[in-house]
């Protein structure tokens, strides 16, 4: 069974996977990820492990700082970043079940949050079904990312 928690240190074994270029391009890694955050030190950012029962083996932020203002104009929304499932297991549904959970985490949290945004590259193209399969919308908004273009997504909660 797939649940979400808040990063803590001991997870950090179980989500210290390696990516793949192509992934790399897509996403970070959760340790760059949270070497960001401590760099930005903004407080305005949360790890969160994804588990599969019980074991970590994926990872993502949710960053309420000022980068989200670049998908949306919305102060109470939260952007999903540097998702990844370790890859001996992707393709199991993790991801998806992970993506379904991440709406009441967030309600559960964060209780002024209303929208959920995220960038997704243009090539990209089993994230970007997986975000339209679990309800994020495209609007036709894009923006160049840091490997091309990216549709800018959302997710009212």
């Amino acid at each position: 069974m797939v649940s979400l928690k808040f990063f803590k240190e001991e997870d950090l074994p179980g989500v210290n996977y390696a990516l793949n270029e192509l992934q790399l391009q897509y996403t970070s890694t959760a340790e760059f990820a949270l070497n960001r955050m401590t760099e930005r030190n903004t407080g305005l950012e949360f790890p969160v492990t994804i588990f599969d029962d019980k074991q970590p083996v994926g990872f993502f932020t949710l960053d309420f700082g000022e980068d989200k203002l670049d998908i949306t104009d919305n102060q109470d929304s939260t952007l999903l970043r540097s998702l990844s499932i370790n890859p001996k297991l992707q393709g199991k549904g993790i991801g998806k079940a992970a993506m379904i959970l991440v709406d009441d985490f967030v309600r559960k949290n964060f209780k002024d949050c209303e929208e959920i945004v995220l960038a997704v590259n243009q090539n990209n193209i089993s994230a970007y079904e997986l975000y339209l399969k679990v309800g994020y919308h495209y609007d036709g908004k894009t923006r160049i990312g840091r490997s091309g273009l990216q549709y800018l997504m959302y997710k009212k909660l």
